[in-house]
């Protein structure tokens, strides 16, 4: 299977199953979209009446160069991996690598777009205990068979409400490292309301990564982004975001921000980012019900396309520019990239990735908690919900029929569980409008780093 589009002047043609990547002229992409339904006569006889200046010669070497690529396995691959998607991840049943440590039900704003209930996931507000985050790193050790790097993200509501649990959970795991054999890796993810330099210093000691939670524009983060007094608090995290980057190293953050029916022109927040001086963002679709008034709409969505396409550009031109930024979801390897088993197996949420409320109770990933039908069991006894658990054992791309014949699914490895089961009830079902939006901007993304590897 192929997938050919043209973008920024590039003519693109991906070969689904190898994983290769062609940017080809003008006669070489026509020739490539009728090879598979044309006899080599009829498309050499259509090539000479569409390109009369070309000689004969050269668009019959050019054919041959394609049927050189088929037989090399670099284009019109046939797909091998549907057979392996249910073993592959039998092979890691029962391994967890990471958990997201909900240290804090509560939090200080009260976003209007916030999935979990301003930080209680439609439960009470709560704070995790030491005891609590202690069992549930004890849990992560037993669980983790032989691998040694293992993730921890504290999360919340708002984490730094629970700051000095945090801190003594750390030192707790770095107490125990040498002696089990790990190595923990944390990362913070924060409004920014209760930074100060204690909470920087901290961070960017101990934390892998930090997530800095910012939507761009002033009026547009300040429209939901607000405190229980309706106040707007871009202009008291701002600087206190700026400060933790620069103390940072401009490294190992991301500026995250959502954007929604009030912003789908999010590209104008993107470059008030950088403005700030912050270059390692990220800027995620809003995920709502359908009628809420930030949902996405259709009549959003083809602003939304020209932002990512602009976006790319923006990129391309910055680089060049030798003022480089990163976009997260442009982040991709054309050489290598994810191994087989991320492709085709995704996340590994409840499986090798689970959340942990603070009372100890297990769910899948942050998505689903509160959610009581997903509770997979707490870290004193483990995973006892064994059904529920196996529906997302058995998640894989090829689960779901409507990717069988999706030119990004070994890109996207079947979407994310939350959103499909949000958008069908099924965690294997297929959120069309997240569906569009993934393409769009893998079709951005690879074309970005083919003008890195082989623009001016």
């Amino acid at each position: 299977m192929i997938h050919q589009y043209k973008l920024n002047g590039y003519n693109i043609v991906l070969d689904v199953c190898s994983g290769s990547v062609h940017v080809v002229d003008d006669a070489a992409y026509d020739i490539i979209a009728l090879y598979e339904t044309h006899s080599r006569e009829e498309i050499l006889s259509q090539m000479a009446g569409k390109y009369p200046d070309a000689p004969a010669q050269e668009l019959s070497e050019c054919y041959d160069q394609v049927t050189e690529l088929k037989d090399a396995g670099k284009l019109f691959a046939p797909d091998t991996f549907a057979p392996m998607a249910g073993d592959l991840k039998q092979r890691t049943s029962g391994v967890v690598k990471a958990l997201c440590l909900h240290v804090a039900h509560t939090c200080n704003l009260n976003c209007a777009y916030c999935f979990a209930s301003q930080g209680k996931y439609h439960g009470e507000r709560a704070v995790m205990s030491y005891e609590v985050g202690k069992r549930a790193l004890d849990f992560l050790i037993e669980n983790s068979g032989t691998r040694r790097n293992l993730e921890v993200d504290f999360f919340g509501g708002e984490p730094l409400m629970n700051f000095d649990v945090v801190k003594r959970l750390v030192a707790y795991a770095r107490s125990i490292e040498a002696e089990k054999g790990k190595h923990f890796r944390f990362t913070l993810t924060t409004n920014g309301m209760l930074v100060d330099d204690d909470v920087i210093d901290f961070a960017n000691r101990e934390c892998h990564n930090v997530v800095l939670s910012l939507d761009g524009r002033k009026e547009i983060h300040d429209a939901c982004r607000v405190d229980y007094a309706g106040n707007g608090s871009w202009e008291r995290i701002v600087p206190k975001f700026q400060r933790f980057v620069e103390k940072r190293g401009g490294k190992n953050y991301y500026m995250r921000g959502t954007f929604t029916h009030a912003n789908p022109d999010f590209l104008n927040d993107i470059k008030v980012m950088l403005d700030l001086g912050f270059t390692e963002l990220s800027m995620e679709p809003v995920v709502c019900p359908e009628g809420d008034p930030a949902a996405l709409t259709a009549e959003d969505m083809p602003i939304v396309f020209k932002q990512y396409e602009d976006l790319a550009k923006l990129l391309i031109q910055r680089r060049r520019e030798g003022r480089p930024f990163t976009f997260y979801h442009y982040m991709i390897d054309l050489t290598g990239g994810p191994c087989i088993y991320k492709r085709i197996s995704g996340c590994g949420s409840g499986t090798e990735y689970m959340a942990v409320t603070p009372w100890g109770d297990l769910y899948p990933c942050h998505q689903f908690v509160g959610e009581e039908r997903f509770k997979l069991g707490d870290i004193w006894q483990g995973v006892t919900n064994h059904e529920r658990q196996g529906e997302f054992a058995a998640c894989n791309v090829y689960a779901r029929p409507e990717c069988r014949d999706c030119w990004a699914r070994l890109y996207c490895s079947g979407g994310c569980a939350a959103n499909a089961w949000h958008a069908t009830g099924s965690v294997t079902g297929v959120y069309k409008y997240g569906c569009e939006l993934f393409k769009k901007r893998m079709e951005c993304a690879i074309m970005a780093e083919i003008d890195r590897q082989f623009g001016e």
